[in-house]
């Protein structure tokens, strides 16, 4: 790999929104590379189901991953298996630091490094992900229709889960550390009215039990006696927080108070050129169809950009224009 190689736009992160980036940038003839440590696909390929996705009433998440990879190396997408340690923006070009000791020149740079769920890390949480213990209720939830659910968490996003899943669950147990919510008092209000759930206050999980059919209970720990206890349960929904995967954001890039990346509507951060999609930028909601179109959105502004560059290095635009295109 030469130090000097330049490409038109790199992808950084291989998910739903990543992959998608890859197909309608190789479509509009730019010079791609997108870099993923991991399986291509990202935290689809934990979803042990997937039935949001239009056009598939019912599809694995690591076949959907599959088909998402497959998709993009059909127009001969380059993904390497790399370290990408720093972003540098620039003027000219954008700088990409790997962890070989290499490093990558491009026009545009589309991040898409997404997050990941706050974890209890707890004994049998990781372990039966996918198997009882889930961080979405939207993509779980219907496969505890008429089963006892426990609900991790007291804030809002704990809250709008649960009441999803109330819907659908014959019970539902929200285990929150102290005496009160810390949802709205819309929210709460909402909540204590469903005549299916009950909140167990004071209580911190410390454990997720199984049987041959996967997860069956949670043990409990009073947080002011001490007292512990066991709650039967088929599942175990943690709502504690999303951390954005945001260590690749530059210094000076826009982001709002919980680390997420502001944007316009082209996905562009204040650093020209620099793109944020999916889980890591600001939005209402975090879904596999958002993430993709986010991916759609971004790389054809960043098609519109790179074609602009050009230009302007070859001369091909006025200066009034060039001095508006580059600022």
């Amino acid at each position: 790999m030469s130090e000097t190689e330049m490409y038109d736009l790199i992808i950084i992160g291989g998910g739903p929104g990543g992959l998608t980036a890859g197909i309608y940038a190789m479509r509009a003839a730019l010079k791609t590379l997108l870099i993923e440590m991991g399986p291509p696909g990202g935290q689809v390929n934990n979803s042990d189901s997937v039935e949001n996705w239009p056009g598939e009433e019912h599809i694995g998440g690591a076949e959907l991953a599959m088909k998402f990879s497959l998709h993009a190396q059909s127009y001969g997408l380059e993904i390497r298996a790399v370290e990408v340690t720093e972003l540098t923006p620039g003027q000219d070009f954008h700088t990409i630091k790997l962890a070989d000791g290499n490093q990558l020149r491009t026009h545009a740079v589309i991040l898409a490094t997404g997050g990941y769920p706050r974890k209890l890390n707890v004994p049998g949480e990781q372990e039966l992900y996918g198997q009882g213990v889930s961080y979405c209720a939207v993509c779980d939830g219907f496969f505890f229709r008429d089963k006892t659910v426990v609900v991790v968490g007291g804030g809002d996003a704990a809250v709008e889960e649960s009441l999803y899943l109330a819907k659908l669950a014959k019970q539902l147990y929200i285990v929150h550390r102290r005496d009160e919510l810390r949802a709205g008092a819309i929210l709460q209000q909402r909540i204590k009215a469903e005549c299916n759930v009950e909140i167990l206050w004071n209580s911190v999980v410390t454990a997720v039990k199984a049987d041959i059919s996967g997860v069956c209970a949670v043990e409990l720990k009073d947080t002011q006696t001490g007292e512990q206890r066991e709650q039967a349960t088929d599942g175990v929904f943690i709502f504690i927080g999303f951390e954005p995967n945001n260590k690749l954001v530059p210094a000076g890039t826009k982001i709002n108070a919980n680390g997420y990346v502001i944007t316009d509507d082209k996905c562009e951060t204040n650093h020209p050129g620099i793109f944020v999609i999916g889980d890591l930028r600001e939005k209402y909601a975090k879904q596999i169809v958002l993430a993709a179109g986010d991916g759609c959105t971004a790389a054809l502004a960043a098609a519109h950009y790179v074609e602009t560059r050009k230009a302007i290095e070859t001369c091909e635009l006025p200066d009034e224009i060039k001095d508006t295109a580059s600022s």
